[in-house]
């Protein structure tokens, strides 16, 4: 199930990419989430350094954090869719300073107009592939993002990451609390979650071809939407899935070509739409331009349904986190 971590996690690799910093890693989010959430019980005053001493693991350095991506990774079954081992014994050296990637120029202008062409995504992953590659060769393998104390003499076993299918949504929130949709994309190819969540972040968020993409002044209309997938089965005809429980995936024959589409499983439920109606419109979405009222007559349809769990979040809880971490790491802001 996707989490606010990772909702977290997904605005830093978007705002680094902006900002031309580096990112925090996946375990390191997921560590300072929990941290934050805990900042107010009592007995939780001990400040992030004493803490990562006990977490040598989260002492990641930038050499580690920018694993390069494939391009196996960056193009499998793209889609656009709407929506350790303890501390080696012996004395330590004293705790460095927690060094967190600096945040500037986060409060934005007015958002940039963005095309709402509901043509389908011919999705090119360029220029983020180029935003990872920019962002590799800058890094420094003697500065850690975490540097604590001397580090383990026994390396950690690598741990195997869970793998999903997944989507990355952005979307727009006016001042009224109005969502639009702004970047979406993902695959049907389990990902493991650093290197997906980080792909897709940046794939969705600047390669949908429905829109410009995503630049600085927006990150504070922004919100994310994190969608892990699970559970895909055939449906015996188009309208085997239920509303609001299922996402759908179809597949058809229409002038000598094969299209396809999905929506994720809240997209339906949102839209006020009965089951007929999203098999058209999803339809639609593929490049169908059909009567309505014939959609049951293309050949060869195909439906899968599969069913994920979401998680959102907006950029304000991005904000204060980011803003409790340096405040907790001791560092100047700028």
């Amino acid at each position: 199930m996707a989490t606010v971590a990772h909702c977290l996690f997904c605005f830093d690799v978007l705002a680094a990419s902006l900002e031309k910093r580096e990112h925090l890693t996946l375990p390191q989010a997921t560590h300072l989430w929990a941290r934050y959430q805990r900042k107010d019980e009592p007995g939780d005053g001990t400040r992030l350094q004493q803490d990562h001493l006990e977490n040598p693991d989260l002492a990641i350095t930038q050499e580690d954090e920018h694993d390069s991506l494939s391009d196996s990774d960056l193009g499998l079954e793209e889609l656009s869719a709407d929506e350790g081992e303890p501390p080696a014994e012996g004395p330590a050296d004293p705790p460095s300073t927690l060094h967190i990637p600096t945040i500037s120029r986060l409060q934005a202008a007015s958002p940039s107009s963005a095309s709402t062409s509901s043509t389908p995504s011919s999705i090119s992953a360029a220029s983020s592939r180029q935003t990872l590659d920019d962002r590799s060769s800058k890094t420094s393998s003697s500065t850690s993002i975490f540097s604590f104390g001397r580090p383990s003499q026994q390396p950690s076993p690598a741990l195997k990451e869970e793998q999903y299918p997944l989507f990355v949504t952005w979307n727009t929130v006016s001042g009224r609390g109005h969502k639009s949709l702004r970047g979406c994309i993902g695959t049907f190819e389990p990902q493991e979650l650093s290197a997906g969540l980080t792909n897709y972040a940046l794939t969705a968020a600047f390669d949908d071809t429905r829109f410009a993409p995503i630049d600085l002044a927006e990150l504070s209309s922004l919100a994310v939407h994190i969608t892990l997938l699970h559970t895909f089965t055939p449906c015996a005809h188009p309208l085997d899935w239920n509303l609001g429980t299922h996402g759908l995936r179809i597949s058809f024959t229409y002038h000598g070509r094969r299209m396809g589409a999905t929506y994720l499983p809240d997209v339906a439920v949102e839209q006020g739409w009965t089951k007929d109606e999203t098999v058209v419109s999803l339809m639609r979405k593929a490049g169908w331009t059909g009567r309505s009222k014939d959609w049951r007559n293309v050949a060869d349809m195909r439906a899968i349904r599969y069913e994920g769990k979401g998680q959102g979040c907006r950029w304000s809880t991005w904000r204060e986190w980011r803003t409790w971490i340096d405040q907790e790491s001791g560092e100047k802001k700028r």
